[in-house]
């Protein structure tokens, strides 16, 4: 009954789904894993097989999966009211959620400068649209011209909507649309390892800082805002930033009157060991956006946060037109905000922050014993955040040819042992859960380095 079951699921996903980032021809020749059920860290497919979340359900699940207190508060929302508007209407999920995203960030919280306003949608790439353009709708409200465009990093991803994609730095993703794209600046990406500019830190004395100074200095009149992804650049290869440069480029946006648009999708809600990434070196963005882990990976929910300085210049008379024309049919969800309460009160209740502070240890310990294999070039972790980068030679750093897969084969194995985790490129990536227990993650990095060794020797 279960193989009758599962032949006639494979036959309906091979015959009517298109998968996101995925190449169609190969995906119809392979027998995919059918998800049905997940507990905590786990996911079980359709046979019975359970495997660990080894990158979160795509970097979303925080609190493991089926957790009663956010099943709880879903199901009393339910009983209430699923979702209305907010345009023209206001209700009590979204207005309590946004008081305790305000504290957490804002000057009662964790972040000097405070960020006061929240604007609700639906995922990362929406909450970075806001962003944008608020931030070139603020320019243009206070009356400065020409402040049209934006700089971001080689290697960055903000997401797949034609704005989040003109600010993106990943070719293979981003230059087939080219042609659609609005113009926007670029600086080297910190990726220490394959180091753009040949230099080494720390003599290197953030030499990439100084190449993004460079492009401030000739073009500030006409960049609008800095989009960074703090400390982490995720979907590049998991690129771990150099101490200082998060730092250093906030500087740099109050010396060239540039904002900082921080985009925590990725990074926020504790993938880091600190609530947001910025914390670590006591930055404070003049925007920040948040989605992925919000609702603890239960529903889709975005949120882009200003300071009143933004806000303001969006006040005035209802002939002034200053509005904000945006907005998104389920802005502010009554199912989504329950849920982001709920997981927002986990935090709280198990000090999930503090406890996994061990655990990051644990895992760098782990993670030591693969950077030694033979075709690791690189290990990099900022708390729950790792990338292993796999290299052909070692000692050159030469990559893997795309038409190895390398990436595939490896984490393609570690399902076989019982791992669930995705590849970008050559780079495997590992994002569990915070809540993951101390050997559920030795039991993660451990298949996942006999994967390596056995795929790549």
């Amino acid at each position: 009954m279960i193989k009758t079951f599962k032949r006639h699921i494979e036959r309906l996903d091979r015959q009517y789904l298109w998968h996101p980032f995925t190449q169609m021809k190969d995906w119809t020749e392979e027998s995919p894993v059918i998800i049905t059920g997940g507990r905590g860290s786990f996911l079980k497919d359709i046979t019975g097989k359970w495997y660990i979340d080894g990158v979160s359900s795509l970097w979303v699940t925080v609190h493991g999966h089926c957790r009663k207190e956010i099943d709880d508060a879903i199901k009393e929302q339910v009983d209430k009211i699923s979702h209305s508007t907010l345009l023209g209407l206001t209700h009590p999920p979204a207005a309590i959620l946004a008081e305790k995203l305000v504290k957490i960030v804002g000057a009662n919280g964790r972040l000097p400068l405070r960020l006061s306003k929240v604007f609700y949608s639906d995922n990362g790439s929406t909450a970075v649209e806001v962003a944008l353009k608020m931030a070139f709708q603020y320019w243009r409200q206070k009356g400065v011209k020409g402040k049209e465009t934006f700089l971001s990093l080689d290697n960055a991803y903000h997401g797949d909507t034609l704005g989040a994609v003109s600010v993106g730095g990943i070719d293979v993703f981003h230059q087939i649309f080219s042609p659609l794209l609005f113009k926007a600046y670029r600086a080297p990406s910190p990726y220490c390892y394959r180091c753009k500019l040949g230099k080494k830190y720390p003599s290197c004395r953030l030499r990439c800082l100084q190449e993004m100074e460079k492009v401030m200095w000739k073009h500030h009149r006409e960049i609008a805002a800095l989009i960074i992804e703090p400390l982490v650049q995720g979907a590049g290869g998991m690129i771990t930033a150099p101490e200082g440069y998060l730092k250093g480029a906030r500087k740099l946006c109050s010396k060239y009157n540039i904002l900082m648009i921080a985009d925590e999708v990725a990074t926020g809600f504790g993938r880091t060991g600190k609530m947001f990434a910025c914390e670590h070196e006591g930055v404070s963005p003049d925007i920040l956006c948040l989605a992925k882990g919000i609702t603890g990976g239960y529903l889709p929910l975005a949120a882009t946060l200003a300071t009143d300085e933004i806000y303001g210049a969006f006040l005035g008379e209802f002939k002034e037109l200053k509005t904000f024309f945006h907005g998104h049919t389920y802005t502010g969800n009554q199912l989504a905000c329950a849920a982001a309460l709920a997981g927002l009160g986990i935090f709280k209740k198990e000090k999930t922050l503090k406890n996994m502070q061990r655990k990051i240890g644990l895992l760098g310990n782990e993670l030591d014993k693969i950077r030694k294999f033979t075709h690791v070039g690189d290990v990099r972790q900022r708390g729950f955040m790792v990338g292993i980068e796999l290299v052909k030679d070692k000692k050159t750093k030469e990559p893997y040819p795309l038409e190895d897969k390398m990436g595939w084969k490896v984490c393609h194995r570690a399902g076989e042992k019982g791992v669930l985790i995705r590849p970008l490129g050559n780079v495997i990536v590992l994002m569990p859960p915070l809540s993951i227990s101390a050997g559920e993650l030795k039991s993660l990095a451990r298949i996942t380095a006999r994967a390596v060794q056995e795929v790549a020797g």
